[in-house]
């Protein structure tokens, strides 16, 4: 299967730069994955389509205000992007300028609260990093880093929680896991009303999940690796909802991936951590996820391959030119669909 056959239109103007004031005000496609029938509603209209006995499944990943602008020591401006965490005060690190951020450079940040040490470079161009600071450094990013927006978005987010799910709480994504974005606590509660189950499970986004396929050949593409987690009572509810005949609504690719990662064949779950860097695409077979909450994803990427394997490429493709025609929003800050 071709990269090329998950190529759609979609004009520069569709791509939303900011989110709406209303986080559940958002456009809703309803895609039946069966028929490939397209409904038109909105996010806040979600509950009707759940059943008592179904679980949805969160990404409580929060994401780290990773990047930081400072300047070189030796004089001129150098930005920061933290990727991972390698111990001992240590980042992988995007680095820029990246010819002149070479291993011996100093970097400061902020009025010197915070200072790095490019240690060495890694395969691929990106830096190993040391930082000196003092206190506690998640507290340091806080008020010195900036949300690492995806490079489709150029405006400057006003309100950084607006990059935030209201649930998020385990600090390590380079991104937002953006198909929770559109809930809020008030439909969550709404949702739990009806007798569904909600559960959590982490993946921590990495920057990975823009890289481009860059295979003619789909098969030839090497997924990024993320580490991800499945708590006890996660493994517990999405057991438990399998064998009673309910189904299993994943929110956003990282919650499916997550789970379809560490799924036994029979659908059920046990508590797991580890790294997955599982590629799902046409053909593959679902052992657990049974409906899918998700934005509308960029052309050719492997985003738009995963939905094509739960809902059929034609069905998906056709789906999107209908939202391209409708004049949805795309991308991060964008509408939202529900396959089921």
């Amino acid at each position: 299967m071709k990269t090329s056959d998950f190529y759609y239109e979609l004009p520069e103007e569709l791509i939303a730069q900011t989110p709406l004031e209303r986080r559940d005000g958002s456009r809703l496609l309803h895609l039946d994955k069966q028929t490939g029938e397209v409904e038109h509603k909105h996010f806040y209209d979600l509950p009707d389509y759940l059943h008592e006995g179904d679980c949805l499944v969160l990404n409580d990943s929060r994401v780290l205000p990773a990047r930081l602008f400072g300047h070189r020591e030796t004089g001129g401006v150098a930005e920061v992007v933290l990727l991972r965490d390698v111990g001992g005060g240590v980042w992988e690190c995007l680095t820029r300028p990246g010819r002149k951020t070479k291993p011996g450079t100093r970097l400061i940040f902020g009025d010197g609260e915070l200072s790095a040490t490019v240690t060495e470079s890694c395969e691929g161009g990106n830096k190993l990093l040391k930082f000196d600071y003092e206190g506690i450094f998640l507290e340091v990013l806080e008020r010195l880093g900036k949300m690492p927006l995806p490079p489709y978005i150029k405006a400057e987010l006003e309100d950084k929680e607006r990059y935030q799910t209201v649930y998020s709480r385990e600090v390590g994504s380079a991104a937002a896991p953006t198909a929770g974005l559109h809930f809020t606590k008030e439909l969550l509660s709404q949702i739990e009303a009806k007798g569904v189950k909600v559960c959590y499970v982490t993946l921590h986004v990495g920057l990975g999940t823009f890289r481009p396929v860059k295979c003619d050949e789909i098969e030839n593409h090497e997924m990024h690796s993320e580490f991800c987690i499945i708590p006890e009572e996660t493994a517990r509810i999405v057991t438990q909802t399998k064998q009673n005949g309910g189904r299993v609504i994943s929110v956003g690719t990282t919650s499916c991936r997550t789970i379809e990662s560490f799924a036994n064949e029979d659908g059920s779950l046990t508590a797991s951590s580890g790294w997955t860097d599982i590629f799902i695409f046409p053909g593959y077979k679902f052992k657990c996820v049974d409906a899918l909450v998700t934005n509308f994803h960029l052309p050719e990427s492997t985003l738009v391959m995963l939905v094509s394997a739960i809902a059929g490429r034609e069905s998906i493709l056709n789906a999107y030119d209908i939202a391209v025609r409708e004049r949805y929003r795309f991308f991060s800050f964008g509408d939202a669909m529900f396959i089921e």
